[in-house]
């Protein structure tokens, strides 16, 4: 057993508590990796408000992490103690069907289908204080140590800089990818992406790889224009600079839409504004922004009727444990620059104030 810190959620709408938490070793098919740098995502949050569904707690949260393996369980060959790796929020145990089929990244073991708050043999790897802490998408990166299924991690070059590459587990893939393999964006293209925090920008790069010709970014904070334009950003508009609804505006400056919107906020009258926006025949809407749990939408049919697509993606659509190493590679040989992404660097002591800076948009 490892006796180090973690940052646990005790309860809803209460800070994190860092504490001396217990990490049982791993059993046949699991491996424990001690964690050098996690991203603080929009997801981990919403844990924290209650929105996040079927969360137990007391939970460790925490999923966009990298860090190296500590020791394994038996059986586990895909990983040996001393390598880098990054934990995968979306498995790929590589038997299910939706693993087996080529066009799918999604895996039956996910969230999506079954319960990730304990191991896959129903037990915890936390205590704290004598009580059974539990896990968060069976990663829980803000733990100094933890213990993760097999098919849940995936072995990274060397020389990657685990501080910098921590963002690849979630929000960067899942922003590139939305552009690049959901949307599939055509060069000459014009995007448009409504919410330009991290993932947002992961969007505005990937537009921009995909060739786009004009991507205009939407958000209500003016002060993400900057780093947007240095990624890509063409066009920066805020809705409240407008007296009429955004996708008319959108619609005004392109002509017929966009031929590309991007949802990545959460919020259902944005999901809405975006299908609207882009072109009614061809124009493609991908959701990516996480909804709160219960969210209702309502729209005119018409919307689509007239030939729209609109798609949902998880994690960008890439099959993680495959693709995870060759977007390390990438960022290794420059082809992106995620690290543009990382605004602050704070202890892990100090985690409520990352999150404070989070909400406050900064």
């Amino acid at each position: 057993v490892i006796r180090c810190r973690a940052a646990v959620a005790w309860a809803v709408g209460k800070p994190l508590s860092v504490e001396e938490v217990e990490v049982a070793p791993p059993k046949a098919g699991e491996v424990r990796i001690k964690i050098v740098a996690t991203g603080i995502c929009r997801t981990d949050d919403h844990i924290l408000e209650g929105c996040f569904p079927n969360v137990d707690f007391p939970v460790i949260p925490g999923h966009e992490g990298a860090g190296i393996v500590e020791s394994i369980g038996e059986g586990v060959t895909s990983v040996k103690p001393g390598d880098k790796v990054i934990p995968l929020c979306l498995p790929q145990c590589g038997e299910c069907s939706f693993c087996l089929n080529p066009e799918s990244n999604y895996c039956l073991k996910s969230h999506v289908s079954e319960p990730q708050n304990l191991l896959p043999d129903k037990t915890s790897r936390f205590t704290c204080k004598g009580q059974q802490i539990h896990h968060f998408l069976w990663v829980s990166t803000f733990a100094e140590y933890t213990v993760i299924p097999e098919y849940a991690v995936a072995k990274i070059d060397a020389a990657a800089p685990l501080d910098k590459v921590c963002l690849l587990g979630c929000g960067f893939p899942t922003g590139y990818g939305a552009a690049i393999n959901t949307a599939k964006v055509k060069p000459g293209s014009t995007c448009a992406v409504f919410g330009v925090g991290g993932v947002g920008l992961s969007v505005v790069m990937g537009c921009k790889a995909a060739g786009a010709s004009r991507i205009i970014a939407i958000d209500i904070n003016k002060d993400k224009f900057a780093k947007a334009k240095e990624l890509g950003a063409t066009d920066c508009i805020s809705p409240q600079d407008f007296k009429k609804p955004i996708q008319e505006v959108l619609i005004e400056m392109t002509g017929h839409g966009v031929d590309y919107s991007f949802e990545v906020i959460g919020h259902t009258d944005t999901m809405i504004a975006a299908l609207a926006s882009c072109n009614m025949n061809t124009g493609v809407c991908v959701m990516v922004g996480v909804p709160a749990s219960g969210s209702v939408i309502s729209i005119d049919p018409m919307l689509l009727l007239s030939g729209r697509t609109w798609k949902g993606t998880l994690l960008g659509d890439w099959k993680m444990k495959d693709c995870i190493p060759k977007l390390v590679s990438s960022y290794l040989e420059k082809k992106f620059n995620s690290d543009l992404l990382i605004t602050h660097t704070l202890p892990i002591a100090k985690v409520n104030e990352g999150f404070e800076l989070l909400r406050a948009g900064k």
